[in-house]
């Protein structure tokens, strides 16, 4: 209740705090407030900042990987469309090959390569088929996971961290009472110092969450969309492969 009293009332004289802060020539600047942090501040500053650098990073691989899946595919679509039309099975899988960056290369080869074994050998119709089909199913589970890689670290941070920078909160308004205590008196200057710091670390929190947040939600739909994609092409191909089937009977 005393937390919450001391809270509240920080917050209602935000602009007094920062007044005296700056008739008291507290500094602003990344170092000063590095300085005036106590080491548990410190300690949350620095995890939150591990958190964000490799928020960051998993940003970047997915976008490069995303990128790199997207513009091949869209290479990769018609070339190996028309090399199926041929019968070119061999020239189709050369052209998946070429493109593995894309997630429906990846897909169709297997489908293709497994299809093209089976085609080889004594294996009835019926099982060729079924042996495509869960060729491709394995196939889009692997890529779906691949497509997924480090989005889960990056929900953990952006539900997190906005409670390692609320530790820090926690951290700071103890540090203002210990002032009060130590000061003996209860006015702005006895308290501002604390309740710098639990500011601080708070925004270091929020900033860190809010774009991790954002970035997973914005991949996770972008996941989604390649899942729609692979399961569309698996389908075209198990089509490709019954027509195929009808004609060598005829």
């Amino acid at each position: 209740m005393l937390l919450a009293n001391l809270a509240t009332y920080a917050m209602s004289h935000v602009p007094a705090v920062a007044a005296w802060m700056f008739q008291e020539g507290v500094g602003w600047d990344p170092v000063s407030l590095w300085r005036q942090m106590g080491i548990l501040a410190k300690i949350v500053v620095v995890i939150l900042f591990i958190m964000s650098g490799w928020s960051i990073g998993v940003m970047i691989d997915r976008a490069m990987a995303f990128s790199a899946a997207r513009k091949q595919s869209r290479a990769f679509a018609p070339a190996v469309a028309g090399a199926l039309r041929e019968g070119k099975i061999d020239e189709a899988i050369k052209v998946a090959e070429r493109n593995k960056k894309s997630h429906l290369a990846k897909v169709v080869t297997a489908g293709l390569q497994e299809f093209k074994a089976h085609t080889e050998t004594n294996d009835i119709p019926g099982e060729q088929i079924e042996a495509s089909k869960r060729a491709l199913e394995r196939a889009e589970a692997i890529v779906h996971a691949e497509l997924k890689r480090g989005l889960g670290g990056l929900a953990t941070i952006g539900s997190t961290a906005p409670f390692v920078g609320l530790f820090g909160t926690v951290v700071g308004i103890l540090n203002a009472f210990r002032e009060i205590s130590t000061q003996k008196a209860t006015g702005l200057g006895a308290v501002a110092g604390g309740i710098s710091e639990a500011l601080v670390t708070t925004a270091i929190g929020l900033f860190v969450a809010i774009p991790a947040v954002m970035m997973f939600n914005y991949f996770t739909g972008k996941v989604e969309a390649f899942d729609v994609e692979m399961d569309n092409s698996s389908s075209e191909l198990i089509d490709y492969f019954l027509k195929r089937r009808s004609a060598v009977r005829r």
